[in-house]
């Protein structure tokens, strides 16, 4: 045993099978690694002997282990005392700071022992700034799996800096502010403010002129804020972001930059005959992930030097090819000394025909994977399925996990409001579930895919407002092909559902050319169905002054966009208050010859092969619609509200809304028809328009309210609640639907 304890120096056992496989070994190949004490011991040793030897040495190696750990907190508090408020963010494995000297660690391990270097820390509640450029829908989707790669590993608080276009402000800062992610700050920046800066440039990648505008973050980013990751939307992360953040603290007193070193032979020049790119130092780096210390760049002039470099070398090359990637290498030609090259597995590069096999051995080697192709997961790698399934893990994995709070760390004023109102509702309530999915923030993802709208010339147009979860796919294609017009959807889906959508919306030709669709993911949460919060979010990202109500399992009649564009302007709905009522019909069939006209219907109505809306379950739902006086209309006729009336209706945009207590089945359309009669609306048939439900299985809300006395119970509180709140808003007007509701 060592007299002197030293805590650079430790006795390293090896386990107990290494030893086993010792025991075919010539005795004083053995005595190498146990010491002289063996030397008395006879040529081969009884298994058990060895086995008894083994466990003292490992007794004995846990003593020192400890009092190595006990010397390293003591040396640390006495240092700086602030080990308590500290963590070490690189694992052992990794070598000492950020990783850099893991290969040489392992080479320079001596005998018995080995030599462990301290590892840069970042303290507990330190936040780490992150920037990205994003624009448009597609990055605005691709950001969310970085970012949730960076929320599962991560420690400390973080703060986002998004610079962004409108889309992509609108997308990200509404997801943010409904995914409540405690300590997590988000800030944007307009891109268009920046496109001055960098639009003279000549790019042909297809980034366009936003693969450019990391150049002048300097300028766009806070002045105060001194130090930024910035980061590629195709990154995904295997490891703390702390640890890269610690990297900082390596830079000699000139870096400026941290990249790693590019993994394809492009700036070599050798990829074919006569190819000349931008000039580089060596195999050049790759901006998907740098390390920007911005005091230190304004100091010495950023801005002024990106530009004279990019004037200086458009002279010759007259465009760029990698975007700013082809900038900042050539800034970095001429300015050597102001770089730090980061290890590459801060970066592994998957396009082809790049050496990032080379940047891994182990998995535990992996730090940062960029999928900096546009094949994507169709690279070729011989690990690119191991890639693929990480990448696949975060892209569909449930962001309502990752609601995670940092213990120590201060909290958002949100996050305490909403512990505050869950601490307010009685537990012990019958109807806890249904009250606490009224206060229930659900993570919300606008535009998911991409939406291009063109106002038409009048102010009439109207958008087909709806909601569906993913047992009612299959009915937007044939939606579609009924209504021409714009539609809003909001999608009740998890993560995993969410991207099953994206592959169908992709491979469907139907969809795939229909741009002027909104759909609105919502993420799922809760026990219940929150049927009118996604009729309210699918409203309000109607883009046109009108809106039809309905539900996604009816089909409009052929024509219904361009005769509910013209019936607005007939009944003047710009300048009255009225809901144009849409009659509804329902087939058995689930193969369906769909009317052309309403003696079609008529005729199909006589013959068994449709019947008016759920007549033989719900009567007193659309009774009022009158259908045998709609027979025969040829003109708008004014009904008046009954109680239960729940027609699909056209109104204007700035109807009220849904009531959102209404969750599951059961009032959640009733509700809404008696609060535009209270707002005194009146209610018009349309003569010469229909919609038909088609045949579904029962959704899984409505056998919950057929089987479940608890849950009638609730409706029925929650419809008396209703009311209450209605006489409130309403005064003395809105006694007559309590009268109605104990009459039926």
């Amino acid at each position: 045993m060592m007299d002197v304890f030293d805590s650079t120096n430790v006795l390293i056992v090896p386990n107990l099978l290494f030893f086993l496989n010792l025991i075919s070994l010539h005795d004083t190949e053995v005595v190498g690694v146990l010491g002289s004490s063996y030397q008395s011991e006879p040529r081969y040793l009884e298994r058990d002997l060895l086995e008894s030897r083994v466990r003292e040495m490992e007794e004995e190696n846990q003593q020192l282990r400890l009092q190595l750990s006990q010397s390293q907190v003591a040396a640390v508090q006495g240092q700086d005392g602030s080990y308590g408020n500290a963590q070490w963010v690189a694992s052992a494995d990794t070598g000492p700071e950020d990783g850099e000297n893991t290969a040489e660690e392992r080479s320079t391990q001596k005998g018995n022992h080995t030599t462990c270097a301290r590892r840069p820390m970042v303290e507990k509640c330190e936040l780490i700034h992150v920037a990205c450029v994003c624009a448009g829908h597609n990055a605005s989707r691709d950001v969310v799996t970085l970012v949730k790669s960076i929320l599962f590993h991560r420690r400390n608080p973080l703060h986002f800096h998004f610079i962004t276009d409108a889309v992509a402000h609108q997308i990200l800062s509404s997801l943010f502010q409904s995914w409540m992610v405690p300590s997590v700050q988000v800030s944007f920046y307009d891109a268009e403010e920046l496109k001055s800066e960098v639009a003279w440039i000549p790019n042909k990648h297809y980034s366009g002129i936003y693969g450019l505008m990391k150049l002048p973050l300097t300028k766009a980013l806070p002045s105060d804020l001194t130090k930024v990751i910035v980061l590629d939307t195709d990154i995904t992360f295997a490891t703390d972001i702390a640890e890269l953040w610690a990297i900082f603290r390596k830079f000699t007193d000139k870096q400026v930059i941290g990249l790693v070193e590019n993994q394809s032979d492009w700036y070599l020049g050798n990829l074919w005959k006569n190819h000349k790119p931008w000039p580089a130092l060596g195999r050049g780096f790759n901006t998907g992930v740098i390390l920007l210390l911005l005091e230190r760049l304004r100091r010495i002039g950023w801005e002024q030097m990106w530009r004279l470099t990019a004037e200086r070398e458009l002279m010759s090359m007259l465009s760029t090819s990698l975007a700013d990637q082809d900038i900042f290498n050539a800034f970095i030609k001429q300015n050597p000394v102001l770089v730090h090259q980061l290890p590459c597995f801060w970066n592994v590069q998957l396009s082809d025909h790049t050496r990032s096999e080379q940047c891994y051995t182990e998995v535990s080697d992996l730090k940062v994977i960029h999928w900096n192709s546009p094949k994507k997961l169709r690279v070729k790698n011989k690990h690119v399925e191991f890639f693929r399934n990480l990448y696949l893990t975060f892209l569909e994995y449930d962001g309502n996990l990752l609601r995670r709070e940092l213990f120590g760390c201060p909290s958002q004023p949100s996050a305490d409001s909403l512990r505050s109102a869950l601490e307010d509702l009685d537990e012990d309530d019958q109807c806890y579930d249904f009250r606490r999915e009224r206060i229930t923030v659900h993570r919300l993802h606008l535009y998911f895919l991409q939406y291009e709208y063109v106002p038409t010339d009048e102010s009439v147009d109207i958008t087909l407002v709806a909601q569906l979860s993913m047992d009612r796919l299959q009915m937007l294609e044939a939606i579609c092909n009924h209504w021409e017009g714009p539609i809003s959807l909001a999608l009740y889906m998890s993560d995993a559902e969410a991207q099953q959508f994206l592959r169908y919306a992709q491979a469907s030709d139907v969809l795939k050319h229909r741009k002027n669709i909104g759909y609105h993911i919502v993420y799922k949460e809760g026990q219940f169905y929150p049927v009118n919060l996604l009729r309210n979010i699918a409203l309000r990202q109607a883009n046109t002054p009108y809106v039809f109500l309905t539900d996604v399992d009816f089909l409009p009649m052929y024509d219904l966009y361009d005769y509910l564009r013209k019936s607005i302007v007939q009944l003047d709905l710009a300048h009255t208050k009225k809901a144009l009522v849409v009659p509804a019909f329902e087939t058995l069939r689930y193969r369906l010859s769909f009317p052309k006209s309403k003696a079609e219907l008529l005729s199909m109505l006589d013959m068994g092969t449709l019947y008016t809306f759920r007549y033989h379950v719900w009567t007193k739902g659309h009774a009022p619609t009158n259908y045998a006086k709609w027979r025969t209309a040829t003109t708008a006729y004014k009904v008046e509200w009954e109680a239960d009336f729940e027609p699909y209706v056209v109104v204007r945009r700035d109807c009220p809304e849904y009531d959102q207590r209404f969750v599951g089945f059961g009032w959640n359309k009733v509700s809404h028809i008696m609060e535009l009669d209270a707002q005194e609306y009146d209610f018009v048939v349309l003569p010469n328009a229909f919609m038909i439900h088609m045949p579904h299985a029962p959704s899984f809300d409505i056998s919950k309210f057929r089987s479940s006395s608890s849950y009638r119970h609730c409706l029925t509180t929650l419809k008396e609640e209703f009311h209450q709140d209605l006489s409130r808003k309403y005064g003395a007007a809105a006694l007559k639907y309590l009268t109605a509701e104990r009459n039926i």
